[in-house]
């Protein structure tokens, strides 16, 4: 179905920066429908800091990396974040702390400047991870190859959507469902398996996730984050598009999420460099309007969910979410009710919720 909007479908920039944030306070579509073109071997590596310090190199050749990796992001910090809302040289020294913390096993501040610190990478490898966010803007969760979202530190490839801190609020919201503990959830699009695996972690005997997605690169992250958090029990990985892997339990979910794709086509070009370039178009191409995908969960929630069962989809923001929240009331009002709209943590009406009558 395709719709015609009386207004302009504001695209705000999904900041993959600002969850990076989350590494201060924490020491996560389709959400992730890619290619299925295999990930470059370097990538099918564990992330830095799971790999073993195998490699060795002297504080003051690691200091110089970190002096040289600075020089870069002064230089490059102004221009970046003048062009398309990038990341500043504040942001970027920043990442150079991560990087090298997950890089190294001693903590670079310790004394003895002539001893040697082991690496989980070799040095010349670190030199050539900065060069690449600098000049390919490549985020810095596919250098480091993790994202700490939630309590949660996920597994994060190419080709898989980065979990945004705002989706956090879709597990808050899953929480506050009267018997959500035991039910059969469904996470559609699970992309690198954020929202699944927040889910199943609060999950008693009997409660379920079934977590979809049509590409196989989601898929193989979301198996590494479900075995990482020992969920194999709770989250089971289904591939396919939206609702065609749920047949077998169709009408029988006490609740389905989605973080979908929702940017629309003309915007993403206009996104940061990081997320226009890097991620995956079709973890956020929504089409024409962005509307492609939350139109199709609108539709198949009535099936999909058994009586009193719950919705909540992610939206591009205000206008996008009262579309969705007047379409479930007036259009699909005989199936739901209590249709609500939820601000993420900026105020912006991000989330439709609603229950199946």
């Amino acid at each position: 179905m395709t719709l015609r909007f009386p207004f302009t479908v504001r695209s705000p920039l999904p900041p993959v920066f600002a969850s990076s944030l989350h590494r201060c306070l924490s020491i996560p579509s389709p959400s992730s429908s890619s290619s299925p073109t295999p990930l470059p071997s370097s990538d099918r590596r564990p992330p830095l800091f799971l790999r073993p310090p195998t490699f060795a190199a002297s504080r003051s050749d690691l200091h110089d990396f970190r002096r040289w990796a600075e020089s870069l992001a002064l230089a490059a910090g102004p221009r970046i974040s003048a062009s398309d809302g990038g990341p500043d040289a504040a942001l970027l020294r920043r990442e150079i702390a991560w990087l090298v913390e997950d890089a190294t096993v001693a903590a670079a501040s310790e004394s003895g400047v002539g001893e040697e610190l082991r690496l989980r990478v070799e040095l010349e490898e670190l030199y050539r991870l900065w060069r690449a966010r600098i000049e390919e803007r490549r985020p810095f969760q596919y250098i480091v190859g993790c994202e700490h979202w939630r309590d949660l530190v996920l597994v994060v490839k190419e080709g898989v959507l980065i979990p945004r801190p705002e989706t956090e609020m879709v597990v808050d919201l899953v929480a506050e469902v009267e018997g959500f503990e035991k039910g059969l959830w469904a996470d559609l699009g699970t992309g690198s398996g954020a929202i699944a695996v927040g889910i199943g972690r609060m999950l008693q005997e009997g409660g379920r996730v079934f977590a979809t997605d049509l590409s196989p690169v989601a898929l193989e992250v979301a198996r590494l984050n479900v075995e990482r958090y020992e969920l194999k029990d709770k989250i089971e990985l289904r591939r396919g598009s939206w609702f065609e892997p749920l047949r077998d339990v169709e009408g029988k979910l006490t609740g389905l999420v989605s973080n979908p794709p929702y940017i629309p086509s003309s915007h993403v070009p206009g996104l940061q460099a990081e997320v226009g370039q890097h991620e995956p178009k079709l973890a956020l191409d929504g089409g024409e309007e962005g509307m492609d995908h939350l139109l199709h969960l609108c539709e198949g929630s009535a099936s999909a969910l058994k009586s009193g069962g719950f919705f909540a989809f992610e939206t591009n923001g205000d206008e996008q979410s009262e579309f969705i929240a007047d379409l479930m009331s007036i259009k699909f009002g005989n199936f739901f009710h209590n249709i609500k709209l939820i601000p993420d943590f900026a105020g912006i009406q991000r989330f439709v919720t609603g229950f199946r009558r």
